[in-house]
């Protein structure tokens, strides 16, 4: 084919260096996916062995499961289905007229597994979990291994409670018991890639993106008309304000690019309103302490290069290149010389320049106006439309390496699993809906991107907390001033994002989900369609539990809804033990609770509550910190009681100040507190609990200790 005239190539000067960079990281990522490449496994049942009580499932050469039946009269019936290739094998032990027996044993899977709900329960209270860590929640019925793609649950009514016992990078164990006088015990292999549809789920080729993605876009702040100064201006004020926090990327948005858009020159050279180029403005960013993002999409919008050169894009039957609505001239994956000069030119040099952090916009337009409208084009040449649409963006992440960040805007996306690591899900501003909507994918499909946030009066709160508790993507979009406000607050304890897995691998609301096979019919994304998250909340309690090896505690988050009663038992905690509530916002303790408590009406200056839920002890105990909306996770590095005192370490933000709220057990008093690595402001005792204030001009891990005598 031939290519595009060198003179408009010759436009973009790429250094000797900066290709050789480029071929490295290209060559890099080839060589890491080859190696993460593994057989598939099986799409069938476990093979059962059973000895009397004994019970042993063997899949993909492994044992899964192996246990035990209390009662030996138990009679036991068994069940394969594969109907339309979704396989499900079903156990089902039952005793007649008997008194209730147990099916004890251990699962073992990978270090990517963790305990979960498969099947909704029936009118239970609707919250949004999630876990860091393994999750220890009684509401648990179910192992999800990622790696392998299956899960192992228990069928209702019986009761079941699922422990992790061990858990290092060669796998995990748990134990499972279950109890009733009737046990089914059911397996499904492939579960998102068959039972939910996603055919393009293979985890076990990738990893999802486990770091925290905190940030902030030019694109509601400055829309199209955003300069290089705006930026200046930002980052200096970013630096100061949200850095030290966890905010890590600054990523530009449209308005940098030459337009009309089109040949890699019109991305790789800025226009007037950036004197400095992409390389300055990448440097710019980095030198401030930061990781430099950039948004580009996948549309052609020169009419004169396309009529010049047709064969770089798909055809109408006359021969002149095709065009949609907001994709322009349709760019031919299915051509290497297309890929070679439209695409690949423009991911490799910005990688080498610097750039770390890919949104790639108009991948809806180029799947729905573009090879959907088209289908023709490609059946009369034998090329799978859909093949070619990930080749397409498969080209991209080759040259951005797996380093580098690759979001895909906007709306679900379900042909480029694997190949992306965010999703923005909905249409353009933030959007609550994805949160049920979609809460089963994040961090096993790829991480959900509710689009960014803005620090208003009604949404900075609910919506920076809601993102930060469920391990989503979390990018600010306010104009800088914003941040030297009292609002900012809402977003420094937001961050960073701890990385979560989800609780339910089912989604709260299937109403969206239900109709991903849409993705292959639509030929238009001028505007939602039935698979897009929408951006109302209809789901209002966000549950977040925390696993630390010093201890284990939960946070729940509340946008609204009504304020009745929250059992405890419907969080997943026994209500036996008596636990500690404590509203972080207004720095509220509620009190010691035994079955639940009442989260009362929503403060109108917050428009949230946060909830921290710890078991309550026999002695004094951390209650909550103030660092963080998750009382706790990214700062509290240990606590120890050793019978005298309580210790803890902690990483402390620079020049922020610190609280940790103790409570106090009858029976001991209070004798002082002391802090290597941070000032101890004060020490007061207020509304139930003990405030403890540290500062620390510098930052850090800092040690402190607080004594106490024997009453």
């Amino acid at each position: 084919m031939p290519a595009c005239p060198p003179a408009r190539l010759k436009e973009v000067a790429i250094p000797r260096t900066v290709l050789l960079s480029a071929l490295l990281i290209a060559s890099g990522w080839a060589g890491r996916l080859a190696a993460q490449q593994a057989a598939a496994p099986p799409n069938g049942p476990t093979a059962l062995t059973t000895d009397g009580a004994r019970i042993r499932l063997t899949y993909a050469g492994g044992a899964v499961f192996e246990g035990t039946v209390s009662d030996s009269s138990a009679e036991l019936r068994t069940l394969v289905d594969t109907t339309d290739g979704v396989v499900t094998q079903v156990l089902k032990w039952t005793v007649r007229g008997g008194a209730p027996f147990t099916l004890v044993g251990t699962i073992a899977a990978s270090d990517e597994a963790f305990p979960c709900e498969v099947d909704r329960r029936e009118d239970g209270l609707a919250v949004i979990r999630h876990s860091v860590g393994l999750s220890h929640s009684l509401l648990n019925r179910a192992v999800y291994d990622r790696s392998s793609d299956w899960v192992l649950s228990l069928d209702y009514p019986a009761a079941v409670v699922v422990t992790p016992l061990d858990s290092s990078a060669s796998g995990t164990v748990f134990r499972l018991e279950a109890t009733g006088r009737e046990v089914a015990l059911r397996f499904r292999p492939r579960y998102y890639g068959r039972h939910r549809g996603l055919t393009q789920f293979a985890p076990w080729t990738y990893r999802t993106w486990r770091h925290s993605v905190a940030g902030w876009t030019s694109w509601f702040a400055f829309r199209d008309r955003v300069t290089e100064r705006d930026i200046e201006q930002t980052v200096d004020v970013l630096a100061e304000a949200l850095a030290p926090f966890g905010y890590e990327y600054v990523q530009i948005d449209d308005g940098f690019q030459r337009t009309p858009m089109g040949l890699p020159d019109t991305w790789l050279e800025t226009n007037e309103k950036f004197p400095a180029g992409l390389v300055g403005l990448t440097g710019m960013i980095t030198r401030s302490g930061f990781k430099s993002g950039l948004w580009t999409n996948v549309s052609f919008h020169q009419r004169e290069e396309a009529l010049a050169h047709p064969e770089y894009f798909v055809r109408n039957a006359d021969g002149t290149p095709a065009y949609g609505n907001w994709i322009g001239y349709v760019m031919d994956g299915s051509g290497p010389a297309t890929l070679d000069d439209l695409v690949r030119p423009v991911y490799r040099t910005l990688r080498a320049m610097g750039w770390s952090y890919f949104k790639v916009d108009a991948l809806r337009h180029l799947r729905y106006e573009g090879y959907n409208s088209h289908r023709d084009y490609f059946r009369d040449r034998g090329i799978d439309p859909l093949a070619t649409y990930r080749g397409f963006v498969e080209a991209i992440r080759n040259e951005i390496g797996t380093e580098s960040f690759l979001l895909a805007s906007w709306g679900v996306r379900p042909e480029l699993v694997g190949l992306i690591d965010a999703c923005r899900l909905g249409d353009d501003g933030f959007g609550y809906g994805g949160f049920a909507q979609y809460n089963s994918f994040n961090n096993v499909v790829w991480r959900n991107d509710p689009d960014h946030i803005e620090l208003t009066e009604q949404d900075a709160y609910p919506a920076t907390m809601a993102t930060s508790l469920t391990g989503s993507l979390l990018m600010l979009t306010d104009k800088p001033e914003v941040y030297r406000t009292e609002v900012v607050e809402a977003a420094r304890r937001a961050a960073p994002v701890l990385f979560t897995v989800p609780g339910q691998i089912y989604d709260v609301d299937p109403s969206r989900s239900a109709h991903l096979a849409r993705a292959g019919t639509e030929l238009s994304g001028s505007g939602p369609r039935e698979l897009d998250a929408e951006q109302l909340a209809r789901h209002h309690l966000y549950l977040l539990e925390v696993n630390r090896p010093f201890e284990r505690w939960m946070v729940l988050g509340r946008t609204g809804g009504d304020d009745r009663l929250i059992q405890f038992a419907e969080l997943g905690l026994s209500p036996q033990p008596t636990h500690l509530v404590f509203e972080f916002w207004s720095r509220r303790f509620l009190g010691e609770l035994a079955d639940g408590f009442q989260p009362g009406e929503i403060d109108p200056r917050f428009h949230a509550q946060l909830f921290c839920i710890r078991e309550r002890l026999a002695h004094p105990q951390v209650v909550a910190t103030n660092r963080h909306v998750s009382c706790g996770g990214p700062d509290l590095v240990d606590v120890v009681w050793n019978g005298a005192s309580l210790t803890g370490v902690s990483d402390l933000v620079a020049n922020d100040e610190y609280i940790i709220f103790l409570r106090e057990p009858d029976g001991y008093r209070f004798g002082d507190v002391r802090a290597a690595g941070a000032e101890v402001v004060d020490s007061t005792f207020v509304g139930g609990l003990r405030k403890i204030r540290l500062h620390a001009p510098g930052g850090g891990r800092v040690r402190w200790s607080v004594r106490y005598e024997r009453e």
